[in-house]
């Protein structure tokens, strides 16, 4: 429905996957289907020890500095997918979050899709109509090939966001 905000987050079965994602997501965004507020992709490729994180974009209050939002909210998911570490992190993390709508099954699933031999676009957003996004990511979605996952938003959770895994960083550090 547009005027929605939302986070979402599109799990590709390849480390190639998400580049393709951000072609469709650009289109997308020219279409007037969704304004982004901050993307990143993540690229884990086989035998690599931890995934690539590119930024593609910020905006608002809460995305100050160089660094994306959503950056520092794929170290601590994939910080808690390590065999043998707790997931404390993604624990604490949704907690702090309750009630923005980012909730903690939502959290695990996109931790468990951040796998070595995948991709992945992470997408904070506003004004999103998730039918068009749906409606773009189809085909890939006919092989099998991308899995589309979403959690709508109240108004307070990028900042919440934000502040959260700032908070967890800087624990962690």
């Amino acid at each position: 429905m547009p005027g929605t905000s939302a986070l979402t987050v599109w799990h590709y079965d390849s480390p190639r996957g998400a580049a393709a994602g951000e072609v469709r997501l650009r289109d997308l965004q020219q279409r007037g289907h969704v304004t982004v507020v901050d993307a990143v992709t993540v690229t884990w490729v086989r035998g690599a020890h931890a995934p690539r994180v590119v930024h593609l974009r910020h905006r608002g209050p809460w995305a100050r500095g160089p660094e994306s939002v959503l950056g520092p909210l794929v170290a601590v998911l994939v910080a808690g997918s390590t065999p043998g570490t707790p997931a404390a992190g993604l624990d604490l993390l949704a907690t702090r979050l309750a009630g923005t709508g980012i909730e903690r099954d939502f959290l695990a699933d996109v931790r468990d899709g951040l796998v070595p031999g995948t991709s992945a676009l992470l997408v904070l957003s506003s004004d999103a109509d998730l039918d068009e996004i749906r409606l773009v990511i189809e085909r890939g979605r006919a092989r099998g090939d991308v899995r589309l996952e979403h959690a709508m938003l109240r108004d307070d959770a990028p900042p919440r966001l934000a502040t959260a895994v700032r908070d967890l960083a800087r624990r962690d550090a």
